[in-house]
């Protein structure tokens, strides 16, 4: 115990300059995370959050939330008053099914006692033949009893078993869903907005990038919503692949995307969106209704580089400043040029 002790105490002087020099809140999940990487015992952990460091200079909340999730939190969470409500319909189940066989026992056990005393008896030849077998039938007919109400908790720990594990997938999908997008998979404009904000007021050296599909309400009127749906897909896979060296993908809202770039000025950020827009104008998605083959899939980018004194607002209102001029010079291309 004084070993473990010791070696709590030591993550302990390691985890919290860390956190502080990385500017990352104080809260318990983010604690056993930065304990966890200090104590060393998951190099896929270490491996990952040293990479995310290396090119933020920081973790982003979103990003962190996500390394918390995939190897540190446990599986059986979920949102808490779902949780409680569901825990206290097991407990209340198994607690009654409990009592029930609990009182079952006793009342075989006092049986038990009672008949084995007069059993007792037949030593002293008090008892008769068909005494001992009344007796004796009473033993068998109360042990079926008992028995089908252990039968029956058996049961009921097996339900509750079967219903803790679907918690467990449920959880799974609540944690992703506070992060994710669930049409792109992409993270969401929850996340982007807590890590731009966390990227900004750590003063970090970034470009963001905001684009927009280009005629998106033409493909839902002329194929239905399911088409656009999967032009929404299709797109977010190109810029799911096309994320490295840190870059976070997000889905800003409806048809429209941002990427933050950790690292680049405004000249290397605006490549790389140029790089993504031939990507996406080499898309084709075919409509499931008639087969028919759409190949006019593009998209508009405005890019713009984070300076000191831009807040998240500032920073969006430059990019879509961008974003709606390459709109007006005709769709499909790069702002600034």
């Amino acid at each position: 115990m004084t070993d473990e002790f010791k070696k709590s105490a030591a993550n302990l002087r390691k985890a919290v300059p860390l956190m502080i020099k990385n500017h990352v809140a104080a809260t318990p999940a983010n604690y056993a995370l930065w304990y966890t990487y200090v104590d060393k015992t998951m190099p896929e952990l270490n491996m990952e959050l040293d990479r995310v460091l290396e090119n933020y200079e920081t973790c982003p909340p979103a990003v962190h939330k996500q390394l918390y999730n995939n190897y540190v939190a446990s599986k059986a969470e979920t949102s808490l008053e779902e949780l409680k409500t569901n825990v206290e319909v097991l407990l209340g189940e198994l607690t009654s099914s409990m009592n029930d066989t609990i009182s079952d026992t006793s009342s075989f056990s006092d049986m038990v006692d009672k008949s084995f005393s007069k059993l007792e008896k037949v030593e002293d030849n008090s008892l008769s033949i068909e005494e001992v077998m009344s007796v004796i039938r009473q033993l068998v007919a109360e042990s079926r009893e008992i028995r089908h109400s252990t039968k029956f908790l058996n049961s009921q720990l097996t339900n509750a078993s079967e219903e803790i594990s679907r918690l467990k997938s449920q959880l799974a999908e609540v944690q992703k869903d506070a992060l994710f997008d669930g049409l792109s998979k992409l993270y969401n404009r929850r996340a982007f907005d807590s890590d731009l904000n966390a990227l900004i007021e750590s003063n970090q050296n970034m470009s963001l990038v905001m684009l927009d599909i280009d005629h998106f309400k033409a493909f839902n009127d002329n194929y239905g919503h399911l088409f656009g749906d999967t032009v929404i897909k299709g797109i977010a896979r190109r810029l799911q692949q096309s994320c490295r060296d840190g870059i976070c993908a997000y889905r800003f809202g409806g048809e429209e995307f941002a990427l933050i770039v950790p690292n680049k000025s405004l000249r290397i950020a605006r490549q790389y969106a140029d790089t993504l827009r031939r990507m996406i104008e080499k898309l084709h998605v075919t409509d499931k209704r008639s087969g028919t083959q759409v190949q006019s899939v593009t998209a508009s980018f405005g890019v713009a580089e984070y300076e000191i004194g831009d807040t998240l607002e500032t920073l969006i209102n430059k990019a879509d400043k961008q974003l709606y001029e390459a709109k007006q010079l005709g769709r499909n291309r790069v702002m600034p040029v």
